[in-house]
């Protein structure tokens, strides 16, 4: 798959694009039940809110058949490709869980500022690209991002590691008003099956859900492969040191692996 002139336009100017329907309710249906299964098993990967509830599962990719192949995916490995110009490979993979009622905010921050300062990743050459597992709303804590703050460059930011069972580099309320007030703010909501791409710089966070109405995204960091980390103090499973290139499955393998699903439990 790739992005047309004015998604690329759009992306260079705003920081971001979404893309509604990118995948089927069909292939959303076998990841969100993958994901409820992850989340009851009680593994290093799988980390927790405070409250106990799940927030989110790293690494999924590489110990869940379905979430193996969201990882080799053409509709999410091939814009970033076109994009970098070159081969990706697979920095994280994470499973964000916005429990209904107990979700747990994610503060104001910069991906790539954590990825320099914990994993020694040389440029800003690698982002997110979300998968909509539910529907998000305006009210169950979107993302909601800064455009055109990917223009600024690493920001200040302070470590914060009492805030959430997360540690995260996050930027102070001063920092956020002022690119708020130069970029706007949107919160981008959508069905199943969305597809939300934002440049690593991009400031974003989100707020806690107190609504019936959980939120899990699924995040694949795509890294251009010259690009890889150096210095990393992470867990691998965090932050992944295997940079051999994505080869891409076919399109319909997930297709597929849900229909193989469906009929193994008929």
């Amino acid at each position: 798959m790739k992005l047309t002139e004015a998604q690329l336009k759009q992306f260079d100017e705003e920081g971001w694009i979404f893309l509604p329907e990118c995948f089927s309710l069909e292939e959303i249906a076998v990841l969100r039940g993958e994901a409820e299964t992850i989340y009851n098993q009680q593994r290093p990967e799988v980390w927790r809110e405070k409250s106990g509830a799940p927030r989110t599962a790293f690494a999924a990719h590489t110990y869940n058949e379905a979430f193996g192949i969201l990882g080799r995916h053409p509709r999410l490995v091939e814009p970033l490709e076109q994009l970098f110009g070159e081969k990706v490979y697979m920095h994280q993979f994470k499973v964000n869980a916005k429990a209904k009622f107990t979700g747990d905010v994610w503060q104001w921050h910069q991906d790539y500022g954590t990825w320099a300062r914990d994993d020694g990743m040389p440029e800003p050459r690698a982002m997110n690209i979300s998968v909509f597992l539910d529907e998000v709303f305006p009210f169950n804590g979107p993302l909601m991002l800064i455009p055109k703050s990917h223009k600024h460059g690493v920001l200040e930011a302070g470590h914060d590691t009492s805030t959430t069972s997360y540690p995260l580099w996050t930027l102070d309320n001063d920092a956020v008003e002022r690119l708020v007030n130069q970029g706007g703010l949107v919160a981008p909501t959508g069905k199943p099956g969305g597809v939300l791409m934002f440049h690593g710089n991009l400031v974003h966070g989100s707020s806690g859900n107190i609504t019936p109405f959980p939120r899990k995204i699924v995040y694949l960091t795509l890294n251009a492969v010259s690009n890889h980390i150096r210095k990393p103090t992470r867990e691998e499973w965090i932050a992944h040191q295997d940079f051999t290139p994505i080869e891409c499955c076919p399109d319909d393998a997930l297709l597929q692996y849900a229909r193989a699903q469906a009929t193994a439990a008929e």
